[in-house]
Formats: structure tokens, sequence, C-alpha cells
């Protein structure tokens, strides 16, 4: 097969093949496209392209961008999006070879996700019930606080749940995750009763808006914007609210912070990884894992908070210290 005859071509080729044969989620073929733009541009104005750029030039690339600031896991980030482009020009014959596939990126920051108290958690909520100008827009956040701590749904997810998943007062939930699989996540009590009401709610303001000339929607949480559901910005900007209702410093609260929230808490309380891995809908247990490491890392800081002889000056003040550790 020919090559197309510009970057730009190679791009929405390649994009659209991850579509239709890959199932990518659209954030995702966004990010593609966002950074598959900025190496072509690169390129350009080095009078180069992707069908003639060497392995030289990536690696030239990828410097700049260190240069330019670039965190590491951007970085990576970019690099992987063409190291892809270039698999898929090899399978479809624009290029003999694959001029990224041997360059070492700059790999990924080992930081711990993080994640919230329980008590946290609880502020939050109660800052939904409170949050909002109607009776209805309070009911719709606390609806949707519920459900992403009894879920973890990642808030893309949770924010298009079509409203015919939750007919019929359900005990779990279908979930249309990343690449288009699916999942079943179960309600806490709290969760369904939120969802309940709500549903409620948002089924009369339906049939008023229907009995105007609107046009009906089909998801959960319906909104006037293009998309036809509330935003993943919208959403963002709102825990941000509750947070500050809640007395939480905003900046260590956002929607995936509640997914790492529901993971730790359930690993904290005896659930198995296995599950947790199903509940979340991660590919490879090894994404799961990192939750071990953060229960580890918080009862590390317990222990040196609370603990009497962690604090300075108690071990030897101790009378009975000396004899404990010979005891033993």
């Amino acid at each position: 097969m020919a090559a197309p005859r510009d970057d730009l071509q190679w791009i929405s080729t390649f994009l659209e093949a991850q579509a239709a044969e890959a199932g990518a989620a659209r954030n995702t073929l966004l990010a593609y496209g966002r950074d598959l733009k900025d190496a072509a541009g690169w390129l350009a104005h080095r009078d180069n392209s992707f069908g003639q750029a060497a392995r030289d030039d990536i690696e030239a690339y990828l410097i700049a961008c260190d240069a330019e600031g670039l965190s590491r896991a951007t970085r990576a980030r970019r690099l992987s999006a063409i190291r892809q482009l270039y698999h898929f020009a090899f399978e479809e014959g624009w290029r003999t070879d694959n001029p990224a596939i041997q360059i070492k990126g700059p790999g990924r920051a080992k930081k711990l996700p993080q994640t919230l108290e329980v008590i946290e958690v609880d502020r939050l909520l109660e800052a939904a019930r409170q949050t909002g100008r109607k009776p209805a827009d309070r009911l719709r956040n606390t609806c949707l606080m519920e459900l992403l701590y009894a879920t973890g749904m990642r808030v893309s997810e949770l924010v298009s749940l079509p409203v015919a998943s939750a007919r019929g007062d359900p005990n779990m939930l279908l979930v249309l995750g990343k690449g288009g699989k699916e999942r079943m996540v179960p309600l806490s009590p709290p969760a369904r009763e939120a969802l309940r009401v709500w549903l409620q709610i948002r089924d009369e303001g339906e049939e008023k808006a229907q009995a105007t000339g609107a046009p009906g929607s089909k998801f959960l949480f319906p909104s006037r914007g293009k998309e036809g559901h509330v935003t993943r910005h919208w959403f963002y900007l709102l825990i941000k609210d509750l947070a500050v209702t809640g007395g939480i410093d905003p900046q260590k609260v956002t929607p995936h912070t509640l997914r790492h929230a529901f993971a730790t808490h359930l690993l904290a309380n005896g659930a198995d990884l296995r599950a947790i891995q199903a509940l979340l809908g991660h590919a490879d247990i090894a994404t799961t894992e990192i939750y071990t490491h953060v229960l580890d890392a918080r009862l590390s800081e317990l222990v040196l908070q609370h603990h009497p002889l962690s604090r300075p000056g108690e071990a030897s003040q101790s009378p009975t210290r000396g004899k404990a550790l010979k005891d033993d």
C-alpha cells in the first residue's frame, strides 16, 4: 500500500485504524492525535517527515521535548504514540523499518497514587448533599459521588452511563470501559438509594422537557451540551468545589482520587486483589498491585505518626524498652 502524501494523512489514517480495529477510546485517540501532531510539526520545521525520519531524528525530538521541560510521563507517552504509528506504517507497507522501536524511553516516575481517608470521603459525600442551586442539582451530585466511590469507575465511564443501565433498581451496573470492554460493578446500599432518588427526579425533568418539544436523553446524567451528558471537565470542577466545602485540600482531590480510594479501602478491608482488578477493569494485575504499595506506605505513615516509640526521645525515656528488647 502506498504511503500517505503527508504527515497529517499518516496521522488520520492511523487514528481511523485505531478506532475501527483496536476499539480505542475517544480520549485515547485525542491524545495520540495531539502527540503525533506535535512530532510532525517538529519534523516539518526541519524539512523532515514521518516517512523520512530516522532513529536519530526521533531521538533528537525526544531530547527537544526534555529541553522544553516536559515530564517523563509526557515524553514516554509521545514515544509510545510514535512507536505505534511506525508499527502501523510497517504493517501497511509505508516503511520497511520502525525507526523508534529500539529507542529507550525515559520511563515513568514511580509515584504512588494519591488516595483519601474514609473520613475525607464521608466529607465529600456530605458536601455533595449540600452543593447545588436546586434540590435536583444536589440529588444529582449526591448520586454521582455515591456511584463513583461505590464502584471505582473512571470518570469518563461515570458521566456517560446510559440511563437504561440504571433501570429496575439494579444491584449491579454494566459499565463500558476502555477498549469497549464491559464489566459488572456492584452497588452499595447508599449508592442504590441515591440512584433510585435521582432517577425519579431525572425522569420527571425529562418528561417536562419533552413536553416542550425537547428530545429525550439516553444518558443517566443528561446535559444540554453537545455531548448530551455532563462532562469530565464539569465533574472535575464540581469535585474541587466539594473538597472546599468539605474542608479538604482541593489539590489532593480529583475524580481519579476517588477511584484510588475505592481500591485502597477495599484492599485495607481484606478484598482479594483479583476481585479489585475485575472491578477496576484493569487488563493487567500489575496495574492493580500498585494499591498494595499504597497501603504499605499508608501503614508505615500511621506507625511513624502515632506509635509512641517513633517520636524523638521516646525510646530512651521508656523504662521498659531495654527489657522488652532482651525478652524478644
